[in-house]
């Protein structure tokens, strides 16, 4: 698979030896922010990202949040690592701090669209958050294999002075599941919003 997808990118799912993804990983990787001290030294200010997922139905209503209070679905057909409250305090150690899974062929035929958001919990701007990115990939929380959308929010300009975004959508067509890679900032400054958001302008 392996593909660098474009914001606005759309995709199926087909694997290069003709099979289908049946699960895909969502990595949030982000650092803790660097500020300089009275007497010259520096501190380290904790962030507070959370990607989540949300589940619509054929109406655009949703039907379930998976997110940093709501660890897995009720089928458990979506999973999330676990609320990461700080960063990486001691610099980019490679590793995602949150990973949401969807497994796809276990997902409530009632779910048409699996959306992916990350909101900034303290209100933080995604411009002064150090090496903050996502990878979207085929794998498992300790392996990846194939990254097919990645996005740089700490070197696009066009995520600063936001605290919200939309990473990408996953929505089923004739039983087939595709994937829009959206990476659009938001004007939310909660879930909740973003939520609304997702249904009236990316479903």
């Amino acid at each position: 698979m392996a593909i660098n997808l474009q914001k606005g990118q759309r995709i199926n799912l087909t694997k290069e030896n003709g099979t289908t993804l049946t699960q895909a990983c969502v990595g949030i990787n982000w650092g803790a922010i660097e500020k300089k001290g009275f007497f010259g030294g520096v501190t380290k200010e904790a962030v507070d990202l959370d990607g989540s997922c949300i589940l619509y139905d054929s109406n655009k209503n949703s039907t379930e949040v998976i997110y940093f209070g709501n660890l897995k679905s009720k089928n458990g057909s979506v999973r999330h690592s676990g609320d990461d409250l700080t960063g990486d305090v001691n610099g980019n150690d490679g590793l995602d701090n949150e990973v949401i899974t969807v497994d796809f062929s276990s997902l409530d035929s009632n779910v048409e669209y699996v959306a992916m958001v990350l909101n900034s919990y303290r209100g933080q701007d995604f411009g002064s958050i150090p090496f903050a990115s996502i990878r979207i990939f085929e794998g498992s929380p300790t392996q990846v294999k194939d990254v097919f959308a990645k996005y740089d929010i700490a070197n696009d300009a066009s995520f600063k002075g936001h605290v919200s975004m939309v990473m990408g959508v996953f929505y089923k067509r004739n039983n087939e599941w595709k994937f829009n890679a959206i990476g659009d900032p938001t004007a939310d400054k909660k879930l909740q919003e973003t939520i609304e958001t997702v249904k009236q302008k990316y479903l």
